[in-house]
């Protein structure tokens, strides 16, 4: 395959800081995996933001393309399922961490991490949701499994203004049910609101660990943020509750009790997005183009960046600056 330089966003360790610039790169310089993919679109998810400015420790093997997503077109491929010109998605499988990622104009990468572009949704469309809708639909779906409903009372959703908690909140919405947000920023309550929450929880309590067992407040939760954040919503939940933890934007620790697991019966479910089989991936992209209000897409992902901009925004982003889905134009 012959293709001109192209631009991608390499992660170098210096001195131990990491440092991230904009290069042009051949395709000889890629990894040698089975299937070429010209990237349309990419995304700036949190866990990017951590990597591309060296605030966590994401990257696994250096140098790295960074970019735990990407849609777009193959170019070529030895997997007779991918044939070229057909339109892709690709989230998780440590791409981005520890494989070459999606801030790059082409990438090669293996074909089995691959999701053929579900009908009725767009490469761009497709990385407005991204990984963190995707996780967003992940959780959704956790919870029906666990018997949530929608008159079972009301949901909350924790980093809410953030990009898995702005598509959470529009998912829940239009199926029905009732949403309360914790954002911990009144500025964001409007744009929240928009998407669909009815009531907000924020309040100086959630910098504080709470008692082993609060007032009941909710039937369900879906948690970003971790730490004291979800300890306090376990302590609040209801008899039976049930909550889908996906983040830790507020740390990893629990700094929790038994006492609501065997005093009010939770159910603490994990939700993973990145080793999640193919089927569950292509059956979870499926429940996107039916379940998210896509009309509202444009205003979750209100922020678009260059290759450029990526760093910048990635501090806006871990600062606390930043609402709902960041797509990265690759080619812009």
């Amino acid at each position: 395959m012959s293709i001109d330089q192209f631009r991608a966003m390499v992660l170098r360790e210096e001195d131990a800081k990491t440092v991230a610039t904009v290069e042009n790169l051949t395709v000889d310089a890629l990894p040698s995996e089975d299937t070429l993919v010209k990237v349309e679109y990419s995304t700036l998810n949190f866990k990017d933001a951590l990597a591309v400015t060296g605030r966590g420790k994401i990257v696994k093997s250096w140098p790295l393309v960074p970019g735990i997503d990407f849609s777009g077109t193959v170019v070529e491929s030895s997997n007779p399922q991918f044939r070229a010109g057909t339109k892709v998605v690709l989230t998780g499988w440590s791409v981005g961490e520890k494989y070459w990622g999606g801030y790059s104009q082409y990438q090669r990468v293996k074909s089995e991490w691959l999701v053929p572009l579900p009908e009725g949704i767009t490469t761009r469309q497709a990385m407005m949701v991204g990984t963190a809708g995707f996780t967003a639909m992940l959780c959704v779906n956790a919870l029906e499994r666990a018997g949530v409903r929608p008159d079972i009372g009301t949901v909350l959703v924790t980093g809410a203004a953030g990009g898995v908690g702005s598509v959470a909140v529009a998912i829940l919405k239009k199926l029905g049910y009732q949403v309360a947000a914790l954002t911990g920023d009144p500025a964001k309550h409007d744009y929240v609101a928009t998407l669909g929450a009815a009531e907000f929880a924020d309040g100086p309590q959630w910098a504080n660990s709470p008692r082993p067992l609060e007032g009941q407040r909710w039937a369900a939760a879906i948690d970003t943020v971790g730490s004291k954040v979800l300890a306090r919503v376990l302590a609040e939940m209801q008899y039976g509750g049930v909550v889908a933890a996906c983040g830790l934007a507020g740390g990893a620790d629990l700094p929790t009790t038994v006492m609501p697991f065997i005093l009010r019966n939770v159910n603490l479910i994990g939700v993973d997005s990145v080793m999640l089989p193919t089927q569950d991936r292509i059956s979870t992209w499926s429940r996107v183009v039916s379940d998210l209000p896509f009309e509202m897409l444009e205003g979750i992902s209100a922020t678009s960046v260059s290759l450029e901009d990526v760093k910048n925004a990635a501090d806006r982003m871990l600062d606390g600056k930043l609402k709902g889905r960041v797509l990265v134009e690759v080619n812009a």
